[in-house]
């Protein structure tokens, strides 16, 4: 039986390190009076005037160049999540901080608007959701990301949206009338078929089922649907690469990618305290494969094989990943077929060139 305590219920860990940026660090010792306080559990929001929504990243292993992400911290909880980290610039732990003190970009509407009516701004498709998922929990009362869609379709601005919220279905008509003129496309995160694996991988994520059902109302709408299988965690999640690419493929999924687990910074210790709770049996033979993927590390940091990695598991993976995609049709590129000659700032004439 594993000693390292367990979550709770709902939230992705019960840890919250401290951030890498904290000029001092406090350590719990026991006074003698044996009181305890426990993890907070509630979710709190705080709201941010943001100066700017559009983020700039030059990283060639995306599709893209700019991104917008409605939230900081995400209440999905998933323990692998790449974003954790940045909480630290908020002075709050990349731990249960992330999931539960989470920080909504209230202005965003009347900021992107701002941004994309500038002169110099040149049009290329805007990611929303990556960083964070833009269909959260918190997406139902904030609708933030509603906003930005509606203005995305107002100048006819090509978006790629990433999520594994089945919240995304309330933004059907927007979504509709965006693929009619070919102005959207959309990744639904997969990561398992099995509802208990989903539950503590993800805990407050939409279930595969929900998952499946999204992508095949989306793709019934012409909306362009692909499978986003990430990350693989090496004897966790792997062995299911093949069959979430062809209940994907079933669901009305067009095209499809992959990421192999990345654990920079802070996740690296939480991950391993996940694999403890949840799988002491095996979390030695996991951590030996991933660490074997990223050159005796637990990250490799390096543009070209983050998101692969390298070495017999991860080679095996992407000819595994390769053969199943090309068998099944989905072997296209994901942002492929956005048109962004219609980008119009709404009351400016467009150029006849």
């Amino acid at each position: 039986m594993s000693s390292v305590p367990l979550p709770p219920r709902g939230r992705g860990t019960a840890s919250n390190p401290h951030n890498r940026f904290a000029p001092t660090r406090s350590v719990a010792e026991d006074d003698g009076w044996e009181q305890e306080v426990p993890p907070s559990r509630a979710t709190e929001v705080r709201l941010e005037t943001a100066k700017s929504v559009i983020s700039r990243n030059q990283s060639p292993d995306v599709g893209f160049d700019r991104s917008v992400n409605p939230y900081r911290g995400c209440e999905h909880g998933c323990i692998y999540c790449f974003a954790r980290p940045s909480h630290a610039y908020w002075d709050l732990s990349p731990g249960i901080d992330f999931e539960t003190r989470l920080i909504a970009k209230s202005n965003l509407g009347p900021v992107l608007e701002e941004q994309l009516s500038k002169p110099g701004y040149v049009c290329q498709p805007i990611a929303l959701g990556v960083n964070t998922d833009a269909y959260q929990p918190l997406e139902r009362e904030q609708r933030l990301t509603r906003q930005a869609l509606e203005i995305l379709l107002r100048y006819r601005h090509p978006v790629h949206i990433i999520t594994k919220g089945a919240l995304i279905l309330r933004d059907l008509d927007l979504l509709t009338e965006l693929a009619q003129q070919r102005l959207v496309s959309v990744s639904i995160s997969l990561t398992t078929l099995d509802n208990e694996l989903k539950r503590i991988m993800e805990p407050r994520a939409a279930s595969p089922t929900a998952r499946l059902r999204a992508m095949r109302l989306l793709s019934e709408q012409g909306i362009p649907v692909s499978v986003m299988c990430a990350p693989m965690i090496p004897m966790v999640n792997d062995h299911e690469l093949e069959r979430l690419l062809e209940a994907a493929r079933d669901a009305g999924a067009d095209s499809a990618n992959y990421v192999l687990l990345r654990l920079p910074l802070e996740i690296a210790e939480l991950f391993e305290q996940w694999l403890q709770a949840h799988f002491p049996d095996r979390a030695e033979h996991v951590l030996s494969l991933i660490r074997q993927s990223r050159g005796g590390k637990n990250y490799d940091s390096r543009f070209g094989s983050r998101m692969r990695g390298e070495g017999p598991f991860a080679d095996l993976l992407a000819q595994r990943f390769r053969l199943a995609s090309r068998k099944l049709g989905l072997d296209r590129r994901i942002l492929q077929g956005l048109d962004c000659s219609r980008f119009c700032v709404p009351g400016r004439q467009m150029s006849l060139l």
